[in-house]
């Protein structure tokens, strides 16, 4: 039996969702929890110059570790998505959360490479539940502004994710690894939150039958064959994006001590930057994509970024600083509005997109990140970024996906 059926709830309820109203209480929770969860998250790449210290690790060890996070994480998305599309789980995002906490405390007592990679193998299937999930739920409070929702949730994640180099600059390197514990404090909060919109979204299941209804309303008028070959861009759009920003999250540091001789600490202030140009930009690309079409959004995002990643290679620390800052801002834009065209394409299918999209980027970033820290260490950490500048060039396939019919918003 379908959760909505075991679980009926007053039409009048008043926090039943509204579909034609944005719940922007829901969105903020939502983007807040994103932020905590990817602050958490970004903890595992900002202690890598610690952990290659402390267990002697070469880059490939580096890059397993960035593959067993990606990796379980990417494995169970697309399972979640499509398992909740059918059976709605209210509280699935609060469990989710369970294991991240898991894995923080497991990583800051983990005394051995093998424990690392259990560690962060927990965290990555936390990853796995939270992200279609909170995905689904940020599009039911939209309130039909499926772009500025998908943006005000990604902009909590990238805020997050660019705070996580920073604490480790501030906390962990002076402090040791195991100050990691704390932050099983920011695991509870978030459980808490989520906890809350697990109640929002158990009262709001009733809408659900009512947006099946609607769903004739919603097909494509895209023949399966062209539908398949715009995912296929899509999917070749979201390799380019997430191997470049790979190399950026798992060797930007490296690469500065390397060809700068910049301190660890300072390496991680130059990588805060970068991801803070992310979580700034992140939000540009829904509400632009509500207004003029995700397919413009995405030309810009990704192709735009191309010319400053090829002179990235090139330049002093300055520059390298300032075009790193660039390119993130540009390129942060581009995961909100591929997201949620892939959603119009295949209407009625919400979480199973988001699972496969969020999957596939955790998955080919954690592939990737492997076969970079294999690649340093045949040849050397500047080789990586020089071939890695030319990846943004792969933006040129947006001009094959299809115009689609959008409503301004």
């Amino acid at each position: 039996m379908k959760s909505t059926e075991q679980n009926p709830i007053a039409v009048d309820s008043p926090t039943a969702i509204n579909t034609s109203q944005t719940v922007f209480p829901i969105l903020l929770a939502l983007s807040f929890c994103h932020l905590l969860n990817d602050t958490m998250q970004s903890l595992i790449p900002s202690i890598y110059p610690m952990v290659k210290e402390s267990f002697q690790l070469n880059f490939t060890q580096i890059g397993l570790i960035t593959f067993t996070f990606q990796v379980s994480a990417s494995v169970l998305q697309p399972v979640v998505g499509a398992y909740t599309d059918k059976r709605p789980q209210p509280f699935a995002l609060a469990v989710g959360m369970c294991f991240t906490l898991l894995g923080l405390i497991s990583l800051s007592l983990a005394n051995s490479f093998n424990l690392v990679l259990l560690s962060v193998g927990l965290i990555g299937v936390g990853s796995a539940v939270f992200h279609p999930e909170a995905s689904r739920v940020a599009r039911m409070a939209s309130g039909g502004k499926h772009g500025m929702a998908q943006s005000l949730f990604q902009v909590g994640g990238n805020a997050g994710s660019s705070l996580g180099p920073l604490l480790a600059a501030l906390i962990l390197l002076p402090y040791g690894r195991f100050q990691v514990i704390w932050f099983s404090l920011v695991a509870l909060l978030a459980i808490v939150i989520l906890s809350w919109v697990g109640g929002w979204y158990k009262q709001s299941l009733i809408h659900v039958a009512a947006k099946k209804v609607e769903k004739a309303h919603q097909e494509s008028h895209l023949s399966k064959g062209k539908i398949v070959f715009a995912i296929g861009i899509l999917l070749l759009l979201i390799f380019s994006k997430y191997i470049y920003m790979a190399s950026i999250s798992s060797y930007f540091t490296f690469y500065l001590i390397d060809k700068f001789g910049v301190s660890i600490q300072n390496s991680q202030i130059y990588l805060f930057a970068f991801l803070f140009a992310v979580a700034a930009g992140t939000f540009i690309g829904g509400p632009v994509g509500d207004r003029i079409g995700r397919k413009y959004v995405i030309w810009i995002s990704i192709l735009g970024a191309a010319p400053f990643a090829l002179l990235l290679p090139y330049v002093n620390l300055f520059w390298t600083g300032v075009l790193s800052c660039i390119i993130g801002l540009i390129l942060s834009s581009a995961f909100s509005a591929i997201l949620v065209y892939a959603q119009e394409l295949i209407p009625g299918k919400v979480g199973m997109i988001a699972g496969l999209f969020f999957g596939f980027a955790f998955g080919i970033a954690g592939i990737g990140s492997a076969i970079l820290g294999s690649v340093a260490d045949k040849t050397s950490i500047e080789y990586v970024f020089w071939i890695c500048s030319f990846l943004p060039l792969i933006g040129l396939l947006t001009g094959f996906l299809p115009n689609l019919e959008r409503s301004k918003g």
